[in-house]
């Protein structure tokens, strides 16, 4: 069996990865907002918004910079997001834009597309670009909208940002109302029990 060899532990790479993250978010709605193309960030970046409202001694580092956007507004994006230096890129039915050559998938803007569902199967489609607001250096969808998304997806990375929303009290019981009765159920899964 090979063995890997590891770096050593270094608090300036740690730091930078976050640093390249935010970089990536920033610049690329700076793009966005100056070509008047209406967007909102979603994902791990809009969970963490919303909880550095609360706590940000709670807010989980991503590596993920994903952006809602009507497919409409793509070309107009693509241009945008050329013009500042990112790599368009369709793979596996996935729209990105790589950030400078030689960059990766994970080194990329990741694009959803507003009023459509992910996959098939979702419960509900994305919402619209108009669900968000002002998160202060770039739109963010709302808190209920992002509670949806999260909801439908359910992956396991969706079910821990759902529970530090629920522990900090973003969310609780009264939200089941607003979902359709598969998110509610799932929820008051979460609600039931946290942990499981």
């Amino acid at each position: 069996m090979a063995h890997t060899s590891y770096g050593e532990v270094s608090w300036e790479r740690m730091i930078r990865a976050v640093e390249k993250v935010r970089d990536r978010l920033l610049r690329a709605t700076a793009a966005l907002e100056a070509a008047a193309i209406p967007y909102a960030v979603v994902g791990g970046n809009a969970v963490a918004a919303w909880v550095s409202r609360v706590d940000e001694a709670a807010i989980r580092n991503t590596r993920d910079v994903d952006i809602l956007l009507r497919r409409a507004d793509l070309p107009r994006a693509r241009e945008a997001l050329e013009q500042s230096g990112f790599i368009y890129r369709h793979a596996k039915s996935i729209d990105m834009f790589l950030d400078g050559e030689g960059a990766k998938a994970r080194d990329a803007v990741h694009i959803v597309f507003a009023n459509e569902k992910v996959r098939e199967s979702d419960v509900v489609a994305l919402p619209d670009v108009d669900d968000s607001e002002s998160g202060g250096q770039f739109r963010v969808v709302t808190l209920a909208a992002l509670v949806k998304m999260k909801l439908t997806s359910y992956r396991d990375k969706d079910r821990t940002h759902l529970r530090d929303m629920i522990d900090l009290e973003l969310i609780d019981e009264a939200w089941r109302e607003r979902f359709p009765p598969e998110l509610a159920s799932r929820l008051q899964a979460l609600l039931d029990d946290p942990n499981g």
